[in-house]
């Protein structure tokens, strides 16, 4: 990244909650031992697992706004090539 770029800004602020809640939900999912208000220290748990906590908000995150663009319905599977 350049110098002075700044993209790490709050556009909607209402969402680091959200996120965060997100966040707490998935991991208790995966059985991981973390619980809300610890405040993003996650030193105990190993960074594959932290990771799969993201990579698993993402695949969520993605699925949710399909839903909306497609009007609140699921969408077809996308044909094997």
């Amino acid at each position: 990244m350049a110098l002075g770029q700044k993209t790490n800004r709050l556009l909607i602020k209402e969402a680091h909650p959200a996120l965060d809640n997100l966040k707490y939900e998935i991991a208790a999912e995966l059985g991981l031992p973390v619980r809300q208000g610890s405040e993003d220290y996650w030193g105990e748990i190993p960074a594959r697992q932290a990771g799969a906590v993201g990579g698993h908000m993402v695949r969520r995150m993605i699925a949710l706004a399909e839903q909306a663009l497609a009007g609140g319905q699921p969408l077809p599977p996308a044909p094997k090539q």
